[in-house]
């Protein structure tokens, strides 16, 4: 059983999930909607009286507010995705995080095999490949290489945890106030990001990512639904993301279990028998 480690993508979970994938590698992927989705966006606001600059800093005031705030997250998660030839796989994911400091990843597939363990710190990037009986040591800049985006650590933690990305506090271009949420627009680098909050809370409802580059046409869905809440921390347990730029992929995460701030270990045991590459 062979895995590929040629990955390109714009999420860490992509790189997890094609790192069990047996088969086939996954070509450049960020979703398939629509191009001109943020574009379309014309209006500041649908109040032409407010007070746009106040009304849009005290939402990102909220969602800053909101942020998820822990010292450990550990949890299982179901992972089903499918490709554009309509392949996919579930694969079983078990997820350890001390913050700022250290992500841990195990990705099991069919017949309850491990297959990939990942190890990712602020400056490096570790896997296992227990199928291949490799050791993959890379600098933090692994990251960016597979992604072919600035995707950090920090990045990769908020995917994993449920916070905004790519959404620049400081650069609100556009703003929208409606009965089912209330939407902001930044325009950053590389992506134009739409991010739909629920007007409730200011959880995360919808989160849109189209690249500036319109010859790279790379474009990203996020949804995040079925929230709970334990101990003043809203989350969300069941998301979908759909990534693509020549090729798409459909992925769908729904968290089994989850628990916050408990103590964690992080195991890493390399055998000797391994190739390092």
């Amino acid at each position: 059983m062979k895995i590929s480690f040629n990955l390109s993508g714009s999420f860490f979970l992509v790189f997890a999930i094609a790192a069990c994938h047996s088969t086939k590698k996954i070509q450049k992927v960020i979703a398939s909607s629509k191009k001109d989705t943020v574009i379309a966006v014309t209006a500041i606001t649908d109040d032409p009286h407010a007070d746009s600059l106040k009304f849009i800093s005290d939402v990102v005031a909220k969602v800053e507010k909101n942020k998820i705030d822990f010292k450990t997250f550990s949890a299982k998660m179901k992972v089903s995705y499918e490709g554009s030839d309509g392949k996919g796989s579930d694969l079983t994911a078990f997820l350890r995080i001390q913050a700022d400091s250290i992500i841990w990843v195990s990705i099991v597939g069919p017949l309850n095999i491990e297959g990939v363990r990942i190890l990712i710190t602020p400056d490096s990037v570790k896997v296992l490949n227990k199928l291949n009986k490799e050791l993959i040591l890379r600098s933090k800049s692994y990251l960016q290489e597979i992604a072919k985006v600035p995707l950090d650590f920090k990045t990769v933690q908020d995917i994993l945890i449920g916070n905004p990305i790519y959404l620049d506090s400081n650069n609100i271009s556009f703003y929208r106030n409606e009965e089912n949420g209330i939407s902001l627009l930044s325009v950053g680098n590389l992506f134009k990001n739409y991010t739909t909050f629920n007007k409730n809370d200011f959880t995360i409802k919808h989160g849109k990512l189209d690249d500036v580059d319109v010859m790279r046409a790379r474009t990203c869905d996020l949804s995040y639904q079925d929230y709970e809440k334990r101990d003043s921390i809203s989350f969300s347990t069941y998301r979908k993301i759909a990534i693509a730029e020549k090729s798409k992929l459909d992925i769908e995460i729904s968290f089994k279990q989850y628990n916050f701030n408990e103590a964690l270990s992080f195991p890493f045991k390399v055998p000797k028998n391994y190739k390092k590459k």
